[in-house]
């Protein structure tokens, strides 16, 4: 790892006016005042079908996957959709295995137009664990989003500072030696 830990903010979400994208920006800020480079990433900029593992790699699966890997760590951003996180992430981390997640330290973010989006979290959680990566336990959920930004701008302070906290504790736990592999990555062979 260099000495400004490089950290991508992937936000699973499709929206041009994606209140998911405002809030990695503003942990990917974190990021930068922590003296990380945050890289975000756009899934809008990538063709990204579904997975067929009988095709396997497909359209820009390739480039983005090489994003992800050459990080340090990384920020998974979702909306909440149906209790879970988007089909949008899920796409996009079906072309992703243990050689872009083991041992690497993820955040985590979900946002939702209700309340608490902590399943969407635990979600995502499960599916970092199953690849080995070690997952950073301050977490963000941002419930009612319609009324937590103004122009932009997360609007609730101790909300603000979630988000910053994340960006920082990335930078922080970036080269975190984690535990030995998880049960759930133990038993997925289909990553391998």
């Amino acid at each position: 790892m260099s000495d400004s830990p490089r950290v991508v903010g992937v936000a699973g979400s499709l929206r041009e006016t994606s209140y998911t994208r405002l809030a990695v920006g503003r942990a990917l800020d974190g990021v930068r005042r922590a003296g990380g480079t945050p890289e975000p990433i756009d899934l809008r900029e990538y063709d990204l079908p579904t997975y067929d593992a009988d095709r396997g790699s497909a359209g820009d699966a390739d480039a983005f996957t090489a994003r992800f890997r050459a990080a340090d760590a990384v920020l998974l951003g979702t909306p909440m959709y149906h209790g879970s996180y988007s089909s949008t992430l899920k796409t996009a981390l079906d072309y992703c295995g243990f050689e872009e997640f083991e041992d690497k330290t993820v955040g985590l973010l979900a946002v939702a137009g209700g309340g608490f989006p902590v399943t969407a979290l635990e979600h995502l959680r499960s599916v970092c664990r199953a690849l080995n990566a070690w997952v950073i336990p301050h977490q963000v959920a941002v419930p009612r989003a319609h009324a937590q930004f103004e122009d932009g701008d997360l609007v609730d302070e101790a909300l603000d500072d979630r988000a910053l906290t994340l960006g920082r504790r990335a930078v922080q736990y970036a080269d975190i030696e984690p535990d030995p592999d998880s049960f759930e990555g133990e038993q997925n062979v289909g990553a391998r």
